[in-house]
């Protein structure tokens, strides 16, 4: 990935692609990780020397912290699950603090906007992209950021032993606390697409790698509205006071969220495996959100009183299944797509959804079969009802500039 200014480093100096990157729950395709920048160099005579020092500070902590989430980030075995969260929390407050400074690069006008050259490489093929606009770095920062949050949110859906004789298990409360993550990382996302793109020419946008398309933040964003769903009819299954119908209305909302996704992702290069397989994962999560959404959906239309009603149930519960099983199937494929994963234990939703719509799928269709003749009975699946979003990105906004930068003396 990667186009414009864009290089590949020499095959002696690459890392080795990943074989595997361990459980997968969170999808995310790499991280793009900052290369280091000579601050005094392209800024002295032209800014403050406190500024300048503060820049290449907040910087280099950024790119160290960065590199070392990447190297780990690719070790599927690391069992560190606690302190993995806690480098992800350091590094994204590394990213809060840069921000604030950096801005003033991009708000002092165009005489220091183009002054460095910003690199970032792509951790999934080592391919590098050099753009000398203030608006690329904080792009790339905001990326970043949420891409952080997805890995806190991989981490937190791991299946983790509390000691307590049971199995590990993923809580309530961590997949409570995903929910929160999974809107922040939309909300950077969200910021990026309507604050930081609008200010890049179209001739720059076209120059950026495919991370960072307008579709793929696009998609990454609904990615995550996605999984905070999936979180939240996860709990409401296990929740005695969830009625059906809050069940399906959060199934059916799954569903629009994968459908949008599918339509924003950019065409992704294939041929390295990295787009292929998030393809799959967006794929695999919209098939198994349609289970859902049929699943329940069956079932309340069961409730009525009618032939018609069951037929349609009926349909609806055998449409569940169908897709059921090409959501094990897509994900098979996806886990199999290299860099090779794995998936933990099935929990909340898609654990819910394996024990039940094989049995009461066949269960409903036999009894319904007895009443009434086959023929009535199977059909088209009927239509999901259409309710409207209720997730949205949390609200984010580009911090104001560091008080560095209030400072009558910021020029030399």
């Amino acid at each position: 990935m990667g186009c414009g200014a864009s290089s590949h480093k020499d095959a002696g100096a690459r890392r080795r692609r990943p074989g595997s990157v361990g459980d997968v729950v969170v999808f995310l395709p790499g991280l793009r990780v900052p290369r280091a920048v000579d601050f005094a160099q392209a800024l002295g005579g032209c800014l403050a020397r406190a500024i300048v020092e503060r820049l290449s500070a907040l910087r280099s902590r950024v790119v160290e912290m960065a590199m070392q989430e990447s190297a780990a980030a690719l070790k599927p075995r690391r069992k560190a699950a606690a302190r993995h969260g806690s480098s992800t929390a350091n590094l994204l407050q590394a990213l809060e603090d840069y921000l604030p400074v950096l801005l003033g690069l991009a708000q002092q006008g165009s005489v220091l906007r183009h002054k460095v050259q910003f690199t970032w490489s792509n951790q999934e093929d080592n391919a590098e992209t050099a753009i000398s606009d203030v608006w690329y770095e904080v792009l790339s920062v905001l990326h970043l950021m949420a891409m952080v949050c997805l890995l806190q949110a991989n981490t937190l859906l791991l299946p983790r032993s509390y000691g307590d004789g049971y199995a590990p298990r993923v809580s309530e409360e961590s997949r409570r606390a995903t929910v929160d993550v999974f809107l922040k990382a939309a909300g950077y996302l969200d910021c990026a697409i309507r604050h930081v793109l609008p200010k890049m020419p179209l001739e720059l946008r076209r120059q950026l790698p495919v991370d960072l398309a307008e579709g793929n933040l696009k998609a990454l964003s609904l990615q995550a509205l996605g999984q905070g769903v999936d979180m939240q009819l996860g709990l409401a299954i296990d929740s005695p006071k969830a009625t059906l119908a809050v069940k399906r209305r959060l199934a059916c909302e799954m569903v629009k969220y994968w459908q949008q996704v599918q339509e924003s992702i950019p065409e992704l290069p294939v041929s390295d495996g990295w787009g292929k397989k998030h393809r799959l994962f967006v794929k695999w999560k919209y098939v198994e959100a349609k289970a859902a959404a049929y699943y329940f959906h069956g079932l309340i239309l069961d409730e009525g009183n009618t032939e018609k009603s069951h037929g349609m149930a009926i349909a609806a519960l055998q449409a569940s299944e169908e897709f059921l099983k090409e959501s094990k199937m897509v994900s098979e494929a996806f886990h199999a797509t290299p860099p090779t994963s794995r998936s933990p234990n099935a929990f909340g939703t898609a654990k819910y959804l394996f024990d039940k719509i094989p049995r009461d799928a066949s269960s409903k269709v036999r009894i319904k079969q007895d009443l009434y003749t086959q023929e009535k009975v199977i059909g088209a699946p009927p239509p999901l009802p259409d309710f409207a979003l209720a997730l949205t990105p949390e609200d984010y906004d580009l911090p104001p500039l560091d008080p560095l930068w209030n400072k009558e003396d910021t020029h030399h």
